[in-house]
């Protein structure tokens, strides 16, 4: 009997080890959808190159929008060990006391990254996040059914366009949009300003013929709507499945966004996610990443491997005096004026104003 039972205390000790190894060498990752290369379109497969580096296992959960992530790192329904969010929400992240600081000792690839990306606005001692990618929002539109030239956010509120309209489905994108269409800073939480912005917005809400994120690709590749508002790297994707469509940065100016490599508190594996970072850091690794995406990068060893045609792309570089003048990095609002937004925003959508 003292045999068995000795044996079968064994067998408990032995699935605890394992099962801790196991949770050890399994890295979870929150990130945006098709945000890191796969292996196609000749794309190094990034998850699978670094499990058979590391011998681990990485498990990949996307998420559509920063706020639907934040809502689920805030509320603990479920744990991560690195998430790619944007910049105004690592910057609430930060103030509110979820993420861990990084061991940059970890991360010897971190030279790589460019200098005006370093202690960025949304992480002023650069402790909490590393750069991944970024970019800038603009119009694209189908050249095929719209002839006129296009170069201002009043394009999207356009009557002529009336259901043919595709506009963000969250509500600081679109804010931002009407902000800038009035001439006001995407930050503005000016009550005058917030109001005018919602006003137009509500008298876009009839025009619009959905509102979408990741959607955006068929129905703009496929012809079913011939003007939105969205991101330049995707811009690049879908052009390749549908020549017709263009893209251009509006007259007004837009939002200049960065999407960076964070570890939420309490993270299980935080030593293997700094390696992850570091693996894509690593210039050949960010490069196929990189052109997989579409999106700019902030990694100097990475830019200069890229061909001619992205490193003079326009929509992708611009000039510094367009990005110095012309843009803006979104900041973290006031939490009273966010539930605001995010209440007018359901009425907008729903047509209840």
């Amino acid at each position: 009997m003292k045999k068995n039972l000795s044996i079968i205390i064994s067998f408990f000790i032995m699935i605890t080890i394992f099962s801790g190894c196991s949770s050890n060498n399994n890295l979870k990752i929150y990130i945006w959808g098709e945000f890191i290369s796969n292996g196609e379109d000749n794309s190094m497969d990034i998850k699978k190159e670094f499990e058979n580096k590391y011998g681990v296992k990485v498990n990949l959960t996307t998420f559509a929008s920063n706020e639907e992530m934040y809502a689920k790192i805030k509320s603990g329904s479920a744990k991560y060990d690195l998430i790619v969010p944007s910049d105004y929400m690592i910057n609430r992240m930060i103030n509110e006391d979820m993420l861990e600081k990084i061991d940059f000792e970890n991360i010897p690839n971190f030279s790589n990254i460019m200098d005006e990306f370093k202690n960025p606005i949304y992480d002023p001692t650069g402790e909490y996040s590393i750069p991944y990618a970024w970019g800038l929002v603009g119009i694209i539109y189908n050249s095929k059914m719209i002839t006129e030239d296009i170069n201002s956010w009043y394009s999207l509120f356009n009557e002529k366009y009336s259901k043919e309209i595709l506009m963000f489905n969250n509500p600081r994108d679109a804010f931002a949009i009407a902000l800038k269409y009035k001439g006001y800073s995407l930050n503005s939480q000016n009550p005058e300003e917030f109001k005018q912005a919602a006003d137009l917005l509500k008298k876009q809400q009839p025009l619009v013929q959905s509102y979408v994120m990741d959607e955006i690709f068929d129905k703009m590749i496929n012809g079913e709507a011939i003007i939105s508002s969205y991101y330049a790297g995707d811009f690049i994707k879908m052009e390749k499945d549908n020549p017709n469509l263009k893209f251009v940065l509006p007259k007004e100016g837009t939002n200049r966004f960065v999407d960076s490599m964070v570890i939420p508190k309490g993270a299980k594996n935080k030593n293997l996610s700094e390696k992850f970072i570091d693996f894509i850091l690593e210039p050949e690794v960010g490069l196929s990443n990189i052109e997989y995406l579409g999106y700019s990068t902030p990694n100097k060893a990475v830019f200069d491997l890229l061909p001619d045609d992205i490193r003079f792309n326009k929509n992708l570089y611009p000039d510094s005096s367009f990005l110095d003048f012309n843009t803006e990095e979104f900041i973290h609002l006031t939490d009273v004026f966010l539930e605001n937004m995010d209440k007018e925003w359901l009425k907008i959508k729903s047509g209840n104003n």
